[in-house]
């Protein structure tokens, strides 16, 4: 295993950020590292790359524990954090060359060639950082974070501000690289960890609430929950649907549609069409929509 995690648990004065946390990564898998804003995802990445000590339990990189061998664990891993630290006054070409010594990489100039081809900062790499996009320092941060061919690359919001254009590229970048190395992204954007992304883990109040393959998690939280999309011909009251048995939430989207969250041990629809009988109400439309990663994620972290 790239990562092992065993019951960590970080600790801010009386403020509990991280509460037994366990969790695997094989190597040359890409992970979802996803929760809510104060979930604990920074923290775990922090102690994961030793730049935060564990209050309790034990983090192993590759065979290595992070509180006894540090050192030979950054060797291992790359990691670009949310706020990439980057020298703006520094050209591209010279940066990427002082990471390199401080990895006292051998045929440094070669290696930053290779990675500027890489990440494609060709037509960039004679400018100095501060002159670059957003898009193209979170290049300059990916070429950093990889300069030294780490094994496990560490990324926390690694498409955070980027326009279309350069989340398409980013994500190319990810999923090129998760070929060869073990990738842990943590992100807000969950169609990004369906596009990218092999197995998402949810975090919540500093606990995992959820740890499966993309595919299984989207079906796992489908037997407990469905979507119905019903549209009527005519305007529709949505507070005349709170009497229907099942239907948790309900959700205006038109004058005339509604989206309910309901119960998916219960035939909901057959429900629906019953009461538009019963009310004299014409439905135009009725279908099912499938759980993506948004629905399910609000679904795990809404109820604790």
């Amino acid at each position: 295993m790239s990562i092992i995690a065993s019951k960590v648990t970080k600790l801010y004065g009386i403020q509990k950020a991280l509460n037994e946390v366990s969790f695997s990564i094989p190597s040359g898998e890409i992970v979802g590292f996803l929760g809510p804003n104060g979930a604990g995802k920074s923290t775990m990445m922090k102690t994961i790359t030793c730049y935060l000590p564990p209050s309790h339990g034990s983090v192993k990189v590759c065979g290595l524990d992070v509180m006894e061998q540090a050192l030979e664990v950054k060797k291992k891993v790359g990691y670009l954090p949310e706020h990439n630290p980057l020298y703006l006054d520094m050209w591209v070409k010279e940066y990427l060359e002082f990471i390199a010594g401080i990895y006292k990489l051998p045929k440094k100039k070669k290696r930053v060639k290779e990675m500027i081809s890489l990440v494609g900062l060709e037509v960039e790499q004679q400018k100095k950082i501060g002159a670059l996009s957003k898009g193209y320092r979170q290049r300059v941060g990916l070429a950093q974070a990889m300069i030294h061919d780490p094994e496990v690359l560490i990324l926390d919001e690694p498409t955070s501000g980027l326009d279309p254009n350069q989340l398409v590229e980013i994500r190319k970048l990810i999923t090129n690289i998760g070929k060869e190395k073990t990738v842990m992204l943590s992100t807000h954007i969950m169609q990004e960890v369906e596009a990218i992304c092999d197995r998402a883990i949810i975090i919540n109040k500093g606990e995992i609430v959820a740890d499966e393959k993309v595919d299984a998690l989207r079906q796992l939280s489908s037997k407990d929950t469905e979507i119905i999309l019903v549209e009527f011909q005519d305007e529709i009251d949505d507070a005349e649907f709170k009497t229907i048995p099942g239907i948790k939430t309900i959700n205006k989207t038109s004058p005339r549609e509604l989206e309910l969250v309901a119960d998916g041990t219960i035939d909901v629809r057959a429900a629906v069409v019953k009461w538009s009988v019963e009310n004299n109400k014409n439905i135009a439309g009725l279908s099912k929509k499938s759980m993506n990663m948004e629905e399910v994620f609000k679904q795990l972290t809404a109820s604790k």
